[in-house]
């Protein structure tokens, strides 16, 4: 479905998922900057515009602003100190979130040659839930799922059966 390089599975998981509660006709906020699958998004027919690249733990300017349906961080949230300064700033009733869990075999992502490239967060699914339950969200539903790779070795066996990805939906309560 979609190009050799990019990660396929994740983004037929999280475009199918999306297409379930995202019309065509809204307007959507994806939190960071242009990425591969926004513009898998615009290829298919949705609006889709893309917050600057600012530092969402200091300003939520454009989050606030924003006057359309939708609000999508996919991948975003593990990037940030702070989740819930933006998830209370979101000015729209619906959104979309997807992290990476926490893994028992592997340590977090770390990118030493590039402070935003890191994650602060990988989350355990019940920490996502009450971030988002305490700034005013509820979830309609969830998925997790997993993330192979085709190298050798202990942890790739393991993330054959282990959940990498927790994909929500969720409407302002």
């Amino acid at each position: 479905m979609y190009e050799n390089t990019f990660p396929s599975k994740r983004f037929e998981i999280t475009f199918d998922f999306l297409k379930k509660y995202v019309n065509k006709n809204e307007q959507i906020l994806d939190l960071g900057v242009s990425n591969p699958f926004s513009k898998i998004l615009i290829e298919k027919g949705y609006a889709v515009q893309n917050t600057d690249g600012e530092d969402l733990d200091d300003d939520v300017s454009s989050v606030k602003d924003f006057g359309g349906d939708v609000v999508t961080a996919f991948e975003i949230f593990e990037h940030l100190v702070n989740p819930y300064g933006v998830l209370k700033a979101i000015p729209c009733n619906k959104l979309l979130v997807s992290v990476p869990l926490k893994l028992w075999f592997s340590s977090a992502y770390r990118n030493p040659q590039d402070i935003r490239d890191q994650h602060y967060h990988e989350f355990e699914d019940w920490q996502l839930d009450y971030v988002l339950n305490k700034a005013g969200w509820k979830i309609v539903d969830r998925v997790k799922f997993t993330n192979p790779t085709k190298k050798i070795g202990l942890r790739p066996i393991l993330r054959h059966f282990t959940d990498r990805y927790y994909l929500v939906y969720c409407e302002r309560s």
